[in-house]
């Protein structure tokens, strides 16, 4: 199958698709009350993350709640594929088609690491803006793997998010003090992982769009533990890595939650709720919505940190706002 063909199969939901029957509007308003719920639970990731540091550390260990996040989605995932089994709607996969699945694993194996450990050198609104770097790399892999052709506005508007978030990085490496201050914050190894992020997210969010359409009839819940049954070999295996590591440091003492407080488990729930609506959007959807929820995000995430940690917003993060802003309407709007 052509991959300019994978946007356009199936029974689209989201934006710019048409709905056939009496069901458009509630099926339009189910879908909106989707996106929504998915742009706050993608901004309370670094907000919860970073109220889980203690003295500017993570208490735990970055492969044991990404374990943790994998087993909770495929646990959901499982739970959510038992009515078809009932039914017998399922049709198991061969493993030609189970084996693709195996990339996007590696990838998000890394990403979720990555985001973890990137909480700890950058606040959580400079987290946010720089993410909106997965708008080129996501835009340039797009056009590459789906085909999608972008206009020049569109082009442009890319250059300017580059410019704000370079913007973005100035002003927050100006900043000094403790790991949380109030004030923006970015280190340049947060930068380096930032960007490495990035590529890989955008790498990750078009492959997996790739495959999940590549197969539109097969369940989405199929899928989604074939990705997760991946994710749990690959993360156990990084556990137990860390763990020996660790262990070395602390006696030999092996314990999977250990650092875990309610604000941790919080945070893997809000993963596994992000990973399973996210899987819900690019099916039926596109990777451009996901980056729609990722800029929205950021907006949300900026007006918690201020009611939560009194953050001071500088001329640098106001600048790179607006031209966020813009860039983005840019994007969408072309």
């Amino acid at each position: 199958m052509a991959p300019d063909k994978l946007v356009s199969e199936g029974a689209e939901l989201g934006f710019g698709y048409s709905l056939d029957g009496g069901k458009h509007v509630i099926k339009r308003l189910l879908w909106g009350v989707l996106i929504v719920t998915e742009v706050f639970i993608y901004s309370s990731y670094t907000i919860l993350a970073h109220l889980c540091l203690v003295e500017g550390k993570l208490p735990f260990r970055s492969s044991s709640v990404v374990l943790s996040t994998e087993v909770v989605k495929i646990v959901l995932s499982v739970a959510m594929l038992l009515p078809e089994l009932r039914r017998g709607d399922i049709t198991v996969p061969s493993v030609a088609n189970c084996l693709p699945f195996l990339v996007p694993a590696v990838l998000y194996c890394i990403n979720n690491n990555l985001s973890v450990y990137m909480q700890v050198h950058m606040d959580p609104t400079t987290y946010q803006i720089l993410g909106n770097m997965k708008v080129a790399t996501t835009a340039v892999l797009y056009r590459i793997v789906i085909q999608r052709p972008l206009t020049n506005v569109q082009w442009m508007s890319l250059g300017v998010l580059s410019i704000a978030g370079i913007l973005d990085s100035y002003g927050g490496m100006q900043a000094r003090g403790s790991t949380w201050s109030g004030e923006m914050r970015l280190t340049v190894a947060g930068l380096i992982m930032m960007f490495i992020y990035c590529c890989i997210s955008g790498l990750a969010g078009v492959y997996t769009e790739y495959i999940l359409k590549r197969h539109y009839q097969t369940s989405l819940n199929v899928q989604n533990t074939l990705l997760y049954t991946f994710g749990i070999v690959l993360n156990g295996g990084m556990w137990t890595v860390q763990e020996a590591w660790g262990g070395k440091e602390e006696g030999g003492r092996v314990d999977l939650f250990e650092g875990f407080t309610f604000k941790t488990w919080a945070v893997v729930m809000s993963s596994a709720f992000n990973g399973l609506i996210m899987s819900v959007i690019m099916k039926h959807d596109s990777n451009i919505t996901r980056l729609f929820i990722i800029s929205c995000a950021m907006l949300v995430t900026t007006l918690l940190s201020v009611a939560i940690f009194q953050l001071t917003l500088n001329m640098y993060f106001v600048l790179a706002f607006i031209l966020i802003i813009v860039a983005l309407y840019m994007y969408h709007r072309c």
